[in-house]
């Protein structure tokens, strides 16, 4: 009955290719982690240097992956909460097949070479028209699916949702701007110091919208459902979400302390980055307090660990970002790893674990299963993904303070201590383990693959098996 009321095929396809998209974005990250390692590692090998391999790596994780993920839990909340099937027909399935092209279009055209060179924004135009389009169609399925919906209210994650949904569009077309030459090179329409600010109006909100506000739709559904309790504050959720999105546009010149904008925009992008504190720990609080009364259930649910330590990692992430976003910290920690630290709290601490989290729940729902095919797995994957996401963040972040430090410290005569190559030579400790981190993080991927599969077939759970009576 429920598999004729709603769509699941297109959540289905979405859910398994966040787990495939997981481990090719991983897998990247982590190449390109072992060559700052080890540098001579893919030496004369163009398509697999660092400068091509990263961009690769964020596209993938941000878009491939975390995208994936969002389309999935979005079509899926949207549709139970609105009690109503996606609206759209044919275009859901476009939406679908319509992003696997871009990512693979991505896939090929970056190792190439082929790039704008602007952070998050690299794919060239004719990929950037595509993204647009199959945008504005997720956009008419998600709020054409609000519209039919069977209920007058509208849930507090489909807010989120939206919001990430219209704003993203909005931030992709404007800073895609540009004046194409060739099929594969285009130049950026805004000149020299105006490109950086749109470029990082655009880039701050691709982590304050992509990475944010569309996550926190996913927490506001699956932590409730997870834990089997009603959000902690109703209340708190609705002035989270505006205090959030009026807020966060206005941070992103804080990428730009110390360089050719002007200082008052600087001191802006400051401000909103300091303000933006508030509303971000509210969720966190509000995500992490919908457990009251059921705090027993983090001892034996794996899943609702995934959920509950990726809010202690949002809650990390959006402390550390408004206090780097300060001049004076920012002139110590920026260029330095302790920024990469920073970003990968949040990305993986906080994106993919509840990413991760959200699948699990999903699965067996998605596949007719009582369960995933191995609890225990779900929990070996937790413990994994914990102790990586630890080892990375704590090795960059002694790293970025250490090159900080390095980097200003002058002698009694003014001039410099230490070489730039004695930071970088300092720094090989760190990189070693960073590198076992994002191996551990990759690790835990695989297991998850495994249990998917398992799960997707239909296979005698693997814990039933475990406790199964001995046969006479």
């Amino acid at each position: 009955m429920q598999q004729e009321t709603y769509n699941y095929r297109v959540v289905r396809q979405f859910a398994v290719m966040t787990v495939v998209w997981g481990i090719v974005g991983m897998l990247v990250g982590v190449i390109i982690a072992a060559q700052l390692a080890f540098p001579t590692l893919t030496d004369g090998i163009s398509w697999l240097s660092y400068g091509r391999l990263r961009p690769l790596h964020t596209n993938a994780v941000i878009f491939a992956f975390g995208g994936s993920a969002l389309f999935a839990t979005s079509y899926y909340v949207v549709q139970r909460t609105c009690q109503a099937r996606l609206f759209g027909g044919p275009l859901v399935g476009f939406t679908f097949w319509g992003w696997q092209l871009i990512i693979v279009l991505a896939a090929v055209t970056l190792p190439l070479g082929i790039t704008s060179g602007k952070e998050y924004a690299e794919l060239e135009w004719p990929i950037d028209i595509l993204i647009a389009v199959v945008w504005v169609c997720y956009a008419v399925v998600f709020f054409g699916t609000i519209v039919k919906r069977k209920v007058s209210h509208i849930y507090v994650a489909n807010w989120f949702y939206g919001a990430f949904i219209l704003t993203v569009a909005l931030l992709h077309i404007v800073n895609s701007m540009v004046i194409p030459v060739t099929p594969t090179k285009a130049y950026s329409l805004y000149p020299g110091a105006i490109d950086a600010m749109v470029q990082w109006w655009y880039g701050h909100n691709a982590v304050g919208f992509f990475l944010t506000a569309g996550f926190l739709g996913m927490m506001y559904y699956f932590v409730p459902k997870q834990a089997g309790r009603p959000v902690y504050s109703y209340r708190l959720s609705v002035v989270h979400f505006w205090a959030l999105i009026s807020t966060y546009m206005w941070a992103g010149p804080h990428h730009l302390h110390y360089t050719a904008l002007p200082d008052w925009a600087q001191s802006v992008g400051m401000l909103f980055s300091l303000i933006l504190l508030a509303p971000s720990w509210g969720g966190m609080i509000n995500g992490i307090m919908t457990l009251s009364g059921a705090w027993h259930k983090l001892r034996t649910d794996p899943i609702l660990k995934f959920l509950i330590v990726s809010l202690s990692f949002y809650g990390m992430s959006t402390f550390e970002g408004p206090m780097m976003s300060i001049k004076t910290v920012n002139a110590l920690s920026h260029y330095t790893d302790w920024t990469i630290g920073h970003v990968h709290s949040g990305a993986l601490g906080w994106v993919a674990m509840v990413s991760v989290g959200a699948i699990y729940f999903l699965l067996p729902k998605l596949f007719g299963r009582p369960a995933m095919y191995s609890t225990r797995l779900v929990e070996t994957h937790f413990w994994i993904a914990t102790i990586g996401v630890v080892l990375y963040i704590a090795s960059m972040w002694i790293a970025g303070v250490m090159q900080g430090l390095m980097w200003r410290a002058v002698n009694a005569d003014g001039t410099l201590t230490y070489a730039f190559i004695e930071s970088v030579e300092r720094t090989y400790p760190y990189y070693y383990v960073r590198l076992l981190g994002g191996l551990l993080f990759l690790g835990g991927m695989f297991l998850m693959a495994f249990n998917m599969v398992k799960t997707m077939a239909g296979a005698q759970s693997a814990d039933d098996a475990i406790h199964a009576p001995a046969a006479h």
